[in-house]
């Protein structure tokens, strides 16, 4: 079963993100620019949030939604329909989101079902728990530099690669929406990967895969520190590992020109 979980999380992968992975040497090899490992049984919901839509969301950090119940999303609180928000991501995982407005009992979330920049409003008085996440990331695409904070504190800053000019990784605020691991670290995703909410809008002429952006690692660091994806963000496996163990779902990354 867990071995089938796996199988299902790769097919998922391969068919949703855009090749970012794959560059001249992974051709030369005959990869694809899809993934080829196993991925991973999705990853677990953060421990106990409060539910409902409590008062006790004060604090430091950056408002989370653990989403339990299949969701609608809505142009504005009651509004037109935008998109379904099902209670489990493309990938499997628990849906955490990201909140970024409040009104009454509805809750405005970035999620990967809309289009870059868009948000969309959904229903919080049942299915919904609200919390506080202490982590972000930050990352400069022209100094290809990612950072992670903890709590306001800087605790990593890493090398990264981004998109080639052809494919330009799209500046935006995201989400991290799923921690997925490859079962190997020679695959053109690597380890392991940080799905996130964004999309590339400049996808390659005849890639037949997804356009889901995510952080990943490679095989190929040399081209960390360089402009060489198809728009996702590469660092090295070690780096990967690391990320994947701390960074929670719904951390909110800000990719700044």
């Amino acid at each position: 079963m867990r071995r089938a979980a796996a199988a299902l999380a790769a097919a998922a992968l391969a068919s949703a993100l855009p090749g970012c992975g794959g560059d001249g040497s992974d051709r030369a090899r005959g990869d694809t620019g899809v993934l080829e490992a196993e991925g991973a049984p999705p990853a677990a919901a953060p421990a106990a949030p409060p539910s409902g839509l409590p008062d006790r969301v004060g604090g430091s950090g950056t408002l989370t939604a653990w989403v339990t119940a299949d969701k609608v999303l809505r142009a504005r609180p009651g509004g037109r329909t935008l998109a379904q928000l099902p209670r489990r991501t493309h990938f499997g995982s628990a849906r955490i989101v990201p909140v970024v407005g409040r009104r009454g009992d509805w809750v405005r979330v970035i999620a990967p079902e809309l289009a870059n920049g868009r948000r969309g409003w959904i229903d919080g008085r049942a299915g919904v728990a609200l919390y506080r996440t202490s982590w972000s990331l930050t990352a400069s695409l022209s100094r290809r530099v990612l950072v992670v904070r903890h709590r306001g504190r800087v605790v990593r800053r890493v090398p990264v690669a981004v998109g080639r000019p052809s494919a330009p990784t799209p500046p935006g605020r995201y989400a991290v929406t799923d921690k997925l691991t490859t079962g190997r670290d020679a695959g053109p995703y690597g380890c392991c990967v940080l799905a996130l909410s964004g999309h590339q809008p400049n996808v390659p002429q005849g890639w037949g895969g997804g356009d889901r952006l995510a952080i990943h690692a490679t095989p190929a660091p040399q081209t960390i520190g360089q402009a060489a994806s198809l728009g996702c963000l590469r660092a090295t496996n070690a780096v990967m590992r690391a990320l994947v163990h701390q960074v929670p779902l719904g951390t909110v990354l800000r990719l700044k020109p």
